[in-house]
């Protein structure tokens, strides 16, 4: 199966769209489409803050990426961090997610982008090995935190 990248544009909201319902829902992530509409469309309008990738046929994708933009003079310049990855589950387990960060990154790697962080849930430890064989390594001493915006801001 091959993990053929196309990013994606306004047109393909229509087959983003489901997806990114079925991958919250996975996560059990409390949106509603309208809160994924609003976080999709600059996405798919060329925000430069990030973007969107359908991996698979265009017209039947099998999966999307989602990286957003940062800048980190640790890594001497742009950085990515991996938002969402989600494959269907009927094709999970033939190495489209591996091929696709391996493609995603080399596609940014040509942009400029010096480093691509990502996530890694720690009660999934089939993940943890899909990102150590995309090369992905846990960084000694670090963990990622979070604090949200005050709602409105």
């Amino acid at each position: 199966m091959s993990a053929a990248l196309h990013l994606a544009g306004p047109e393909d909201l229509a087959a983003l769209a489901p997806m990114v319902a079925a991958f919250h829902a996975d996560q059990g992530l409390e949106t509603d489409e309208a809160h994924r509409t609003a976080a999709l469309a600059p996405l798919l309008e060329g925000s430069p803050h990030g973007c969107a990738y359908l991996i698979g046929p265009r017209k039947a994708p099998v999966g999307y990426i989602i990286v957003s933009f940062g800048w980190s003079v640790e890594f001497g310049g742009l950085d990515g961090f991996v938002d969402e990855l989600f494959i269907r589950p009927n094709v999970r387990g033939r190495g489209v997610a591996t091929e696709t960060l391996a493609t995603v990154l080399a596609e940014l790697e040509k942009a400029g982008l010096r480093a691509l962080h990502l996530e890694a849930a720690a009660d999934r430890p089939r993940l943890e090995r899909l990102y150590a064989r995309a090369g992905f390594k846990m960084r000694k001493g670090y963990h990622l935190m979070t604090r949200r915006a005050r709602p409105g801001r």
